[in-house]
């Protein structure tokens, strides 16, 4: 099995750690404080499950989710991250990340920033256009009529096919939508955000999303 290293253990990041388990996976989880403060999780999660820096999530990780606020990605280790695959689930909210120019110009995505922060790293974008609650709730096996699907964007086959490995164990078909830059189809009020669409529907949606200065 594979070890997964969380760099956020907030309401997705808390989730995917469940699920992980729940797959017979190791997992590492990390915040930004101290890791004494994620001892309820890692005793719910069980002996599969282990509190550290965010440093030790991405030593630790053969797969490394980063889920903090936009605004925190600089504070992503590097170094550690090198040739792995990270999973980007972050979204830009102006409010909370201040305003970031590239992203209210349409220049780039929340995915291709922190690909730009990880040069060496594989990124995936996944799991940002679901509310939290759903990730343990809405999943079902491989063949279910109707089964919702999640979005992966990426500039690596390789990875992707990892990933979409990953989420269809979680309980999810996957929408690849290509590159990192196509990843605006999927965010904030787009059509697909937060909605359970199965893939056709989910297609459909991502296919209809306009940009921010279309809307």
């Amino acid at each position: 099995m594979t070890t997964i290293g969380l760099i956020g253990s907030g309401h997705i990041g808390s989730q995917l750690a469940r699920l992980a388990v729940g797959q017979g996976h190791d997992v590492v989880v990390s915040n930004s404080r101290d890791p004494q403060t994620l001892a309820p999780l890692v005793a719910e999660l069980g002996e599969h499950a282990r509190a550290g820096r965010p440093a030790d999530a991405a030593r630790a990780g053969d797969i490394v989710v980063v889920t903090i606020p936009l605004k925190n990605i600089a504070d992503v280790p590097v170094e550690p991250l090198a040739g792995k695959i990270v999973i980007d689930t972050n979204n830009y909210y102006p409010q909370r990340d201040g305003q970031i120019a590239e992203l209210d110009d349409e220049s780039t995505t929340t995915a291709e920033l922190l690909q730009r922060h990880l040069p060496t790293s594989h990124v995936v974008k996944a799991f940002n256009h679901i509310f939290a609650g759903d990730l343990t709730t809405d999943g079902s096996p491989a063949g279910t009529q109707g089964r919702r699907a999640l979005v992966v964007a990426g500039d690596d086959d390789n990875a992707k096919r990892t990933v979409t490995d990953l989420i269809d164990s979680f309980g999810f078909d996957v929408v690849d939508i290509g590159a990192l830059s196509e990843g605006w189809r999927i965010q904030r009020d787009t059509p697909g955000y937060t909605a359970k669409y199965d893939a056709e529907g989910l297609r459909d949606a991502v296919a209809s999303a306009k940009r921010y200065r279309d809307m």
